[in-house]
C-alpha cells in the first residue's frame, strides 16, 4: 500500500489530472527517456492507488484534508467592520451575575431520561434561583442561595450518569447545583460552554460572598489591577505610548483592533479628539486583554476571587498541573517571575494578569521539558533507536528538474538529522558532484557537501552522523572520494572493524561524535586494489516487487556489479549495505553490522504480509527504508508505516513540508532533538509479541485515555492566499491521534465565526491509546471555507511528551517556523482505562468492568511440557487481575461520591470534599486521623446519609489498598518466577518436533509462546505499577487532609507502626532491578 501522504492537500486531485493530460496526449518527442521512465511510473501509481489502496487504512490515518466525508453546514459569508462581538464578553464576576439576573434557558435533566427546558434566573437581590414555566408554585419552583451547599461542573451526579441520554449530553455544558441537607442536585445544561461557566461561576462567588451588590463586588475584584493599571497609565507621557502600553502589555494584541476600540468608546461617549483618560485606559485593558476561560479557571481557584495567594497557587500547581510536592517556595517563585503589580509581589499574590502570564509562559508549554534533552537511554545497541533520516539530502525542491545546493546539508544537519545521503557521480575535472542520476537535477561537488558535514555534522547533535553513499563512480574518482572523506573529516570517520563475537551493534553513547560510512563493502578476503560488489542506484530501481504474490517470501531485486575501490571500501565498517533476500535467510546468515534498503513500497508489502518477521527482523538489524522513485515530487510517505514496524532509517524528503514531514520533527522532539528514539521495550526484547498491523489491544501494553479539552485559541493569522474574505477568519481545530491502526483517530471542533483573535470552543475529546509509546497528537487549525479549508497552523507532539493540566500549545506554519503569538489554550489528562492515572508503559490490556471481569490467559502450545507450566500462571495472573481491579473500582466509585470524573486524580477529590466535611458552624463532621499508614476518616458525631455514604466508600478504598501494598510482592514475584521457569526456548523447536508438530501448527506454537511470556511480563509490571499508584494515593489523602486541616493525629514516624518492620516495608516500592526483563539472565535471553 503506497503512503497516506499522497493523497494529502489535494494531490490525489492534481495527481488525476495529471495523469489523464497524460494518458490523453501523447509525449511529446523532446521527452527524454529518463524523463518518460518517470512518467510511467507516475501513471503506474495512480493505478495502484486506485487498484490497490486500503480505504479502511487510509481512513484511520488520513490527514485532516483528506477526508471528504467532513461535510460543513452551508452558512452565509458576513463580514462585520466592528471591533465588539455580538455577545458582551464575560470579564468580572458582576458580569456573571448581571447575566444571571438577566435570565438564561437551560435544560433541566431528570434521572427519568426526560430533560425539560426551563427559564432560568437570578433574583434581583441575589436570594434566590428561579424557573419557569413550572407545575409548581411560584414560591416553590426555586432554591435559596444560602442552601446551595456547592457547584459541580460536568456529568458528576447519579443523575447524569443514569439518564438515558447521558452520552448525548456534551461535559463542558453540564453543572449540577448541589443543596439542601441531604444534598439534593439541580441538574442543568446550557446550550453553550460559556454559558455553563458563566453560572457556576456567579453562584460560586454568592456561595463565597453571600449577598453583596454588583458594585461592591465588581470594586472588590478589580482593586489592585485597577490600581496597578493606574500607576502605568500615570507613567506614560502621550496617549500614543499609553496605546503602545497595552501592545506591550499583550504582544500578540493587533494594533487596528486596539485603535478601533478606542474609537468606538470615545464615539459611544460623544467624545471628540484622541486623549486617552484613565479610566478609558482601564477600561480597553479590560476588555481587550481579559481572557474569560483564564477569568474562569482564576476564580476557580482563588479563596477570594481577587487572587491567588501562595495556598491556593499551590492547590493549583499540584492538582491541576499535575506538579510533584509543590512547596511555599514553589509557589512564591511563581509569583515573583510572573506576577506585573508591585502590591502582588509585595503580598506574595498571584493576579489575574500574573495567572495570565504564568499560563502563557514556557512553564505551561504542552512539551514535557524534560524531554527538551537527551532524556532516554543511549547505552542500548544502535538498532534499538529509530533514527531521524533524509532522502536525497541534497535537493530542495522535486527528485526530476529540481536544484540540488549544500544548504538542504546545512538543514537537515541544524533539524537533528543524523543519517544523510550523498547520491555520488562522475564529474568534471576529476572532482566527484552529487545529484540525482537519470534526472535533470543540477550538481553540487562532492568536496564542497564534505566540508558542510565536517562543519554542522555535530551542531544540533552530538551522537553518531551516519552518511547514505550511493556510489556510482569509475575507481579513479572513487579514490578522489575516499582522498577528500579522509582529509576533510579525519578522526571523526568511525574505522573500527566489527568484532564477530559482538551479537549488536555499538550503542549511540559509544558512537558519539563519530561518523559512519554507510555503503558497499568488499569481501574480508579481498586483498587487490577492487573488486565487484552490486549496483546503488535506488533511482533506477524497477516496480516489479509490486507484482509479488502475498503468500511468498519477497525476492530480491537483480543488481548490475560495478567496480569498487578498496580504499573507499575500507571506510565502510558498521553500515554495511547488503541485498535483502528473505527473513529466513537474513536471520540465519545476516551479521549484525549488514544494513539492508527497501524500497517503501517492498517495505509496505513486507509490513502487511510478513508483520511479526519484520519487527523481528529489525530487534538485531538496522532497516533503511527510501521513498519510492515515483515520487518524483519529493512528496512524503508516512514514516508511522515504518516505524511501527521497527524500522530505524525511515529517509525523508526534508524539502518537501506537509503532514507527514510534520509527523517526523515531531516524533524526534522526545528525546531533546538528538536525533535517536529509542524504541518501544516490545519492540526491542527478544521474547515478546506484537504485530505492526494490530487493530486492538497490544498484548502486554496497558491501554491509556487521552482526554484533551480544546478551551480557546490566540491570534490566529489570516491563512495565505485567503483574499476572499478579506482578514476575516472562521477557526476550527482538528485532535489527531497517529500511532498503529489500533489507535488512528480523530476530532474536530465546531467552527467559531469571524473571529481569528480569541476563539472559544470548548470542546472535549476522549482517545484511547493502545500503544503509547508509539503514538502522537498533532493538533491542527483550519480556517472554514465553501472553496476549500485553510490551513492556518499545526503542533505535533509524541503522547510521552504530553504535560497535563491547563497548557498552551503554540503552533507552527506549513513550513514548521512558529508563528508569533498564535496559541492553542488546552486542558491534558492521562488516565488508564479505569480513571487511575498514567501507568507504567507496560502491561496487560484487559476489559474492566464492575460486574463482569476479563482475565489474562495463557495461550495452548500443544507442547505439554510448556503448557503445564503456564496454566501454574493462571492463578496468579487471576489474583493480580483482582487486586488491580478492586482498587479501580473502589477508586472510581470514591470519584463518583465526591462529584468529580475518573479524570480526577484523588487529590482533587479530597479537595472537593472537604468543604462537605465541615457542618454549618464551621465545626469537622469528620477527620482525618493519619496517625496509621493507612488514613482513616473518623466521624465527630452523627452522620447525615450523604457521609455516611462517602465513609463507606473511602474506606472500602483504602481497603483495596491495602491489599494491593501487602500481596502485590508476593504475586509478582510469583509471576515471574512461572516466566523464568517457562523459557523453554532452548529447546522449544525440540519439544515441538517430538509432539509432532510442524509447519503451519509449529510456527502457531512459537507465536503462542511469545505471546504468554509478553502476557507475564506486562502482567508483572503493570502489577508493580498498581502499587506505586497506591502509594502516590497515600501520600495525596495525607497533603489533602493535612490542607484542609481536618487531621485528628499526624504521622510522625512515632506512632504505631513505628516499629513495625513489615508495614513499612509493605509502603516500599516493589525494587526497580527486580523488572519482568531483568529477572531473566542474559544466557536466557541469548539462547532464544
Amino acid at each position: 500500500m503506497l503512503p497516506h501522504d499522497i493523497l494529502s492537500r489535494g494531490c490525489i486531485m492534481e495527481l488525476s489530472v495529471s495523469v489523464s493530460t497524460l494518458l490523453d496526449v501523447p509525449l511529446s518527442p523532446c521527452v527524454t527517456p529518463d524523463a518518460a521512465y518517470f512518467t510511467e511510473n507516475l501513471i503506474y501509481a495512480a493505478n495502484f492507488i486506485v487498484e490497490n489502496v486500503d480505504n479502511s487504512a487510509l481512513t484511520c490515518c488520513n490527514s485532516v484534508f483528506q477526508d471528504g466525508s467532513r461535510q460543513r453546514k452551508e452558512r452565509k459569508k458576513t463580514v462585520s467592520f466592528s471591533s465588539m462581538p455580538t455577545e458582551k464578553k464575560i470579564s468580572s464576576a458582576s458580569d456573571c451575575l448581571s447575566a444571571m439576573v438577566e435570565g438564561t434557558e437551560l435544560k433541566k435533566v431528570r434521572s427519568n431520561s426526560r430533560v425539560y427546558h426551563r427559564y432560568f434566573l437570578l433574583d434581583a437581590d441575589m436570594q434566590s434561583l428561579r424557573w419557569e414555566p413550572s407545575k409548581k408554585e411560584s414560591d416553590k419552583a426555586k432554591i435559596d442561595v444560602k442552601s446551595i451547599k456547592e457547584v459541580r461542573t460536568g456529568k458528576n451526579t447519579d443523575t447524569f450518569r443514569t439518564n438515558g441520554t447521558y452520552e448525548q449530553i456534551s461535559e463542558d455544558c453540564a453543572f449540577s447545583i448541589i443543596f439542601g441537607d441531604n444534598y439534593e442536585s439541580l441538574d442543568l445544561v446550557a446550550n453553550t460552554a460559556d454559558v455553563a461557566n458563566i453560572w457556576v461561576t456567579g453562584l460560586r462567588y454568592l456561595i463565597s460572598y453571600g449577598k453583596h451588590s454588583l458594585n461592591m463586588i465588581e470594586s472588590s475584584q478589580n482593586n489592585m489591577r485597577s490600581s496597578w493599571l493606574s500607576q502605568l497609565f500615570d507613567k506614560a507621557d502621550s496617549s500614543n505610548s499609553k496605546l503602545q502600553l497595552i501592545k506591550e502589555l499583550n504582544p500578540g494584541l493587533k494594533n487596528v483592533k486596539m485603535e478601533l476600540k478606542f474609537k468606538e468608546l470615545l464615539k459611544a461617549k460623544d467624545r471628540v479628539g484622541s486623549d486617552v483618560t484613565r479610566d478609558e485606559f482601564i477600561e480597553v485593558y479590560h476588555d481587550l486583554c481579559t481572557r474569560p476561560e483564564i477569568y474562569f479557571l482564576f476564580v476557580q481557584f482563588s479563596s477570594n476571587k481577587e487572587f491567588l495567594d501562595t495556598k491556593d497557587l499551590m492547590i493549583f500547581l499540584e492538582a491541576e498541573q499535575g506538579m510533584p510536592q509543590v512547596s511555599e517556595e514553589t509557589s512564591l517563585e511563581v509569583i515573583h517571575k510572573y506576577e506585573p503589580s508591585k502590591e502582588g509581589q509585595v503580598n506574595n499574590w498571584l493576579s489575574l494578569d500574573g495567572f495570565t502570564n504564568y499560563l502563557m509562559s514556557p512553564e505551561c508549554h504542552i512539551f514535557d521539558p524534560e524531554h527538551k534533552t537527551v532524556c532516554q537511554d543511549m547505552n542500548q545497541p544502535l538498532s534499538h533507536y529509530f533514527i531521524n533520516s533524509s532522502h536525497n539530502t541534497y535537493l530542495i525542491e522535486d527528485q526530476f528538474r529540481g536544484p540540488s545546493d549544500v544548504t538542504g546539508y546545512i538543514r537537515a544537519l541544524k533539524m537533528g538529522c543524523r543519517s544523510v545521503e550523498l547520491d555520488v557521480w562522475d564529474g568534471p575535472d576529476n572532482e566527484p558532484v552529487i545529484y540525482t542520476g537519470h534526472t535533470m537535477t543540477s550538481q553540487i561537488v562532492f568536496r564542497n557537501v564534505i566540508d558542510v558535514i565536517n562543519k554542522y555534522a555535530f551542531v544540533a547533535s552530538e551522537f553518531p552522523l551516519i552518511l547514505c553513499l550511493e556510489n556510482h563512480c569509475s575507481l579513479k574518482q572513487q579514490r578522489v572520494m575516499y582522498q577528500h572523506l579522509k582529509k576533510i573529516l579525519g578522526d571523526k570517520m568511525y574505522l573500527d572493524s566489527p568484532k564477530p563475537e559482538d551479537p549488536y551493534l555499538p550503542s549511540p553513547a559509544l558512537l558519539k561524535g563519530k561518523i559512519l560510512l554507510k555503503g558497499k563493502k568488499l569481501s574480508m578476503n579481498c586483498i587487490a586494489t577492487e573488486g565487484e560488489v552490486t549496483d546503488e542506484d535506488e533511482g533506477a530501481e524497477m516496480s516489479q516487487r509490486l507484482s509479488i504474490e502475498s503468500t511468498e517470501q519477497p525476492p530480491a531485486i537483480i543488481h548490475k556489479k560495478f567496480q569498487l575501490s578498496k580504499d573507499l571500501s575500507d571506510l565502510v565498517t558498521m553500515c554495511q549495505s547488503v541485498e535483502f533476500k528473505d527473513f529466513p535467510t537474513s536471520f540465519q546468515s545476516q551479521k549484525p553490522w549488514e544494513l539492508c534498503s527497501f524500497n517503501e513500497v517492498f517495505a509496505s508489502r513486507c509490513a502487511n504480509d510478513f508483520p511479526g518477521d519484520f519487527v523481528n527482523y529489525n530487534k538485531k538489524f538496522l532497516a533503511r527504508i527510501y521513498p519510492s522513485p515515483m515520487r518524483i515530487d519529493s512528496s512524503n510517505m508516512n514514516p508511522q508505516d515504518f516505524w511501527k514496524c521497527g524500522c530505524q532509517i525511515v529517509a525523508m524528503n526534508y524539502q518537501t513540508p506537509g503532514l507527514m514531514m510534520d509527523l517526523n520533527i515531531g516524533w524526534f522532539r522526545q528525546n531533546g532533538n538528538c536525533g535517536y528514539v529509542l524504541r518501544p521495550a516490545i519492540m526491542r526484547e527478544q521474547v515478546s509479541y506484537f504485530s505492526a498491523n494490530t487493530k486492538d489491544s497490544v498484548p502486554g501494553v496497558s491501554p491509556q485515555l487521552l482526554h484533551i479539552k480544546i478551551i480557546s485559541g490566540q491570534n490566529f493569522p489570516k491563512p495565505k492566499g485567503s483574499g476572499a474574505k478579506g482578514d476575516v477568519v472562521d477557526p476550527y481545530v482538528y485532535v489527531e491521534i497517529h500511532g498503529i491502526p489500533a489507535d488512528c483517530a480523530e476530532q474536530r471542533t465546531r467552527t467559531v465565526h469571524q473571529n481569528g483573535d480569541n476563539p472559544l470552543f470548548d470542546e472535549s475529546f476522549e482517545f484511547q491509546i493502545n500503544l503509547p509509546e508509539l503514538a502522537m497528537v498533532r493538533f491542527v487549525v483550519l480556517d472554514d471555507d465553501y472553496i476549500g479549508d485553510e490551513f492556518i497552523g499545526q503542533y505535533t507532539i509524541p503522547f510521552e511528551c504530553l504535560q497535563p493540566g491547563f497548557r498552551h500549545v503554540p503552533l507552527q506554519s506549513l513550513t514548521g517556523e512558529m508563528l508569533p503569538h498564535t496559541q492553542l489554550f488546552v486542558h491534558v489528562a492521562i488516565t488508564n482505562r479505569r480513571g487511575g492515572g498514567k501507568p507504567h508503559k507496560r502491561g496487560l490490556s484487559v476489559r474492566k468492568g464492575k460486574k463482569s471481569r476479563e482475565y489474562a490467559s495463557m495461550r495452548v502450545l500443544l507442547i505439554k511440557t510448556i503448557d503445564d507450566v503456564f496454566k501454574t500462571a493462571l492463578l496468579s495472573l487471576r489474583e493480580a487481575t483482582d487486586l488491580r481491579e478492586n482498587m479501580q473500582n473502589a477508586l472510581v466509585s470514591f470519584k463518583e461520591l465526591c462529584g468529580l470524573s475518573a479524570v480526577a486524580n484523588l487529590k482533587q477529590c479530597l479537595l472537593a470534599l472537604c468543604p462537605r466535611l465541615t457542618g454549618p458552624d464551621g465545626t469537622p463532621l469528620l477527620l482525618f486521623n493519619l496517625s496509621d499508614q493507612y488514613p482513616s476518616l473518623e466521624p465527630q458525631g452523627l452522620l447525615p446519609d450523604v457521609l455516611r455514604k462517602v465513609v463507606s466508600s473511602y474506606e472500602m478504598m483504602i481497603q483495596t489498598s491495602r491489599a494491593v501494598i501487602e500481596s502485590a510482592e508476593a504475586v509478582y514475584d510469583r509471576i515471574l518466577h512461572i516466566q523464568k521457569t517457562g523459557m523453554f526456548h532452548e529447546n522449544l523447536h525440540e519439544l515441538a518436533v517430538k509432539e509432532g508438530l510442524k509447519g503451519r501448527k509449529l510456527h502457531k506454537a512459537v507465536e503462542s509462546f511469545t505471546w504468554n511470556i509478553t502476557i507475564l511480563k506486562g502482567q508483572a509490571d503493570l502489577l508493580k505499577h498498581a502499587k506505586s499508584e497506591v502509594q502516590e494515593n497515600l501520600k495525596q489523602i495525607h497533603y489533602a487532609a493535612l490542607t484542609c486541616s481536618l487531621t485528628k493525629g499526624r504521622h510522625d514516624g512515632g506512632g504505631s507502626q513505628s516499629g513495625d518492620n513489615k508495614g513499612r516495608r509493605s509502603l516500599e516500592a516493589i525494587p526497580e532491578k527486580a523488572t519482568a526483563e531483568e529477572e531473566l539472565s542474559d544466557e536466557d535471553l541469548s539462547a532464544y
